[in-house]
């Protein structure tokens, strides 16, 4: 396989594809949706390592649910367990199982921007399954999915993305995708957590206007990372950002709340909201599976 051809396999990013491989994944994604045989064994005979630098059990696990309902081989790697720890180099590691032969690695990692070099030394298809704060394809396509199956045509929709911006790669993924469709997207953050680099692209908005949207997105809050005072509490995000019982009570009827998961109950969004009618929050983790086998699919067929 040439070069070329890998780098057109990879998925590194939503932001380097055009609308019509956007909507060739999401069509491939449809069709695995709605087979209802769980083994379509096309990938048979080949090997693809999941390569987790950073842990994500959710994201490994749909990976790996896909990649078996395609009959591949699976390996899978996880940094805590592995000679990473000991000093050995996320490239070092990469080449070590690519030469061990195999045919595709799915990659998370912490450091933005090492997968875009990694992918320019090796000769295997990757795909990004998170990389720092920059992207995560997969979840902005099986969001994209999931907002297709209710709404159909993406053009003209306005979709509110909340919470902490600034470090989140599922809101500039979702971003690019969005805006290729031709939906508005618009933000809505604690002016400490608004990522400045992103106005061009997105306005940010209050809480009241974002609710007005065709989409609430919300955004997992990592507590632990706003522990030096970013946020007062859990309590006072909740009471500011947080989609309250009180706020999810006054959203139009056709509105559809998403959320990236894991959800920090009562904070992002109340217990009561997670699972009520318009919540899609599960669905969404259910399109993984198909979206995953559709990136895979690209990957080595």
């Amino acid at each position: 396989m040439t070069l070329t051809k890998v780098k057109e396999r990879s998925l590194l990013g939503i932001k380097e594809l055009d609308r019509s491989e956007i909507t060739g994944l999401l069509d491939r994604t449809a069709y695995w949706d709605n087979q209802s045989e769980k083994l379509t064994p096309i990938l048979n005979s080949h090997f693809i390592s999941n390569m987790f630098f950073e842990n994500s059990t959710r994201t490994r696990f749909s990976f790996e649910m896909a990649e078996k309902r395609l009959g591949a081989q699976v390996l899978n790697f996880t940094a805590a367990a592995s000679s990473v720890e000991k000093g050995e180099s996320i490239y070092d590691t990469v080449r070590t199982l690519e030469s061990m032969g195999i045919d595709a690695g799915v990659v998370r990692l912490k450091p933005a921007g090492v997968l875009q070099q990694l992918a320019e030394k090796v000769s295997i298809p990757l795909i990004n399954a998170g990389d720092g704060n920059n992207e995560h394809p997969t979840q902005a396509l099986l969001d994209l999915y999931t907002m297709t199956k209710t709404f159909g045509d993406l053009k003209g929709l306005t979709v509110s993305i909340i919470g902490d911006i600034m470090h989140s790669r599922v809101a500039r993924s979702n971003l690019w995708g969005l805006t290729k469709l031709g939906a508005k997207v618009q933000f809505c953050a604690p002016e400490n957590m608004k990522a400045p680099e992103l106005m061009e692209y997105a306005p940010y908005v209050t809480i009241e206007e974002a609710l007005k949207a065709d989409v609430v997105m919300m955004l997992r809050v990592q507590l632990e990372r706003h522990a030096s005072g970013i946020i007062l509490s859990a309590e006072d995000y909740r009471r500011q950002y947080g989609l309250t019982e009180e706020r999810a009570a006054k959203l139009a009827k056709d509105t559809i709340i998403m959320h990236p998961a894991p959800v920090n109950r009562n904070v992002e969004i109340d217990d009561a909201v997670v699972e009520c009618s318009q919540s899609r929050i599960f669905p969404q983790m259910s399109n993984g599976v198909p979206v995953r086998m559709a990136v895979l699919e690209r990957a080595l067929q």
